[in-house]
């Protein structure tokens, strides 16, 4: 008896375990930020499109296939030339993600592996159209309206194979080696250009004020002149005095002197 309970608890310990691994086998998650595609063994991909959390399948003869819709970063290096045939190194970093409702056709025609396949290419082909519009020096002084350009082109382009770019950004921009030692060698040449010309114009400023100067000295002495013959003796008996009291002040707050004596004279006598 005993012997028998324990052979139907056997048989239905079996049945359910293999009734068990049937319904997990049917059974698949989607996570977040994350879509489904069925592939069905008879009739192919089907375009309904799975979202997130648990789902039924037919077992061996369904095939759930996951994508990540979230936006995730790829650099694409390019050597490409410029309009005035100057090579080129630019490398574009692209924020991406595929169009949910596109899912079935991306897997149909490019697979899983699709960002390398479309993302290189025609990252190529719109950097290689628009840079050899613009010459080496106008890349760099006019580095928005580029990147405005080929942010506009990719994005279309990036359109028509069902995927979405959130942002496209050029990262690195560099020359050869030939316009690198052109632009250095042009930089010095402006650096001594600015240098001549300033002691250019420190010498001219040099002059001007020596001819003010001169000048000055000449007007003073014709004032001078003028004085003397109008005014005669009184004039340098005038200045006389006047030095006489500028001299007497300067002695007189200097802590050096003591006694000033009576009747001394500050000034050599003028003949008369």
């Amino acid at each position: 008896m005993a012997a028998q309970l324990f052979n139907r608890l056997g048989q239905l310990g079996v049945g359910v375990a293999i009734a068990g691994g049937v319904i997990n086998s049917a059974l698949y998650n989607v996570d977040g930020g994350h879509r489904g595609v069925i592939f069905d063994r008879f009739r192919g991909v089907q375009q309904d499109i799975v979202g997130e959390g648990t789902h039924f399948m037919i077992p061996v003869v369904q095939t759930p296939i996951i994508f990540d819709i979230r936006a995730r970063p790829k650099n694409v290096p390019t050597v490409t030339g410029s309009k005035d045939l100057q090579n080129v190194n630019i490398t574009l970093r692209v924020l991406y993600r595929p169009l949910p409702t596109a899912l079935p056709n991306i897997y149909t025609t490019l697979g899983l592996d699709y960002d390398d396949r479309v993302l290189p290419s025609i990252t190529n082909e719109v950097l290689k159209a628009i840079v050899a519009e613009f010459d080496a020096s106008e890349l760099i002084t006019q580095r928005e309206i580029v990147s405005s350009r080929v942010n506009t082109e990719l994005t279309k382009r990036a359109q028509q194979f069902g995927l979405i770019l959130d942002d496209i950004s050029i990262t690195h921009l560099t020359f050869g080696r030939e316009f690198t030692a052109a632009v250095e060698l042009k930089q010095v040449a402006q650096q001594e250009a600015e240098k001549a010309r300033f002691l250019v114009e420190k010498e001219e400023q040099i002059k001007t004020a020596s001819i003010i100067s001169a000048e000055g000295d000449t007007e003073a002495a014709s004032l001078l002149a003028t004085a003397f013959n109008k005014a005669g003796e009184g004039y340098i008996e005038l200045r006389r005095i006047e030095t006489a009291e500028e001299v007497a002040t300067s002695l007189s707050q200097s802590r050096n002197v003591v006694y000033l004596p009576h009747g001394q004279q500050t000034l050599l006598s003028l003949p008369q």
